[in-house]
């Protein structure tokens, strides 16, 4: 199955490019596929448990994806 998964600010300077197509096994869950993005050259710079949403609802790593899933993984912000 096929996952996309949008990279924000730092994570997308990080991998060069702002969203990746991840292939992923039926059951896998928000982990996985963060472990899978991590194995790229610069990812790296993702930490394990970065906050994410699945098709814009905020997601546990323990959540199952499904086919054509949207995985935005949100890097931290700060303001002023």
């Amino acid at each position: 199955m096929t996952v996309t998964a949008l990279l924000f600010a730092s994570y997308a300077e990080a991998l060069g490019t702002p969203s990746v197509e991840l292939a992923l096994s039926p059951g896998d869950s928000v982990g996985d596929a963060l472990a899978r993005l991590r194995a790229m050259p610069g990812g790296d710079r993702v930490p394990p448990a970065p906050m994410v949403a699945v098709n814009l609802i905020y997601r546990r790593p323990d959540h199952v994806l499904a086919a054509g899933d949207e995985l935005a993984v949100i890097p931290p912000v700060a303001g002023g």
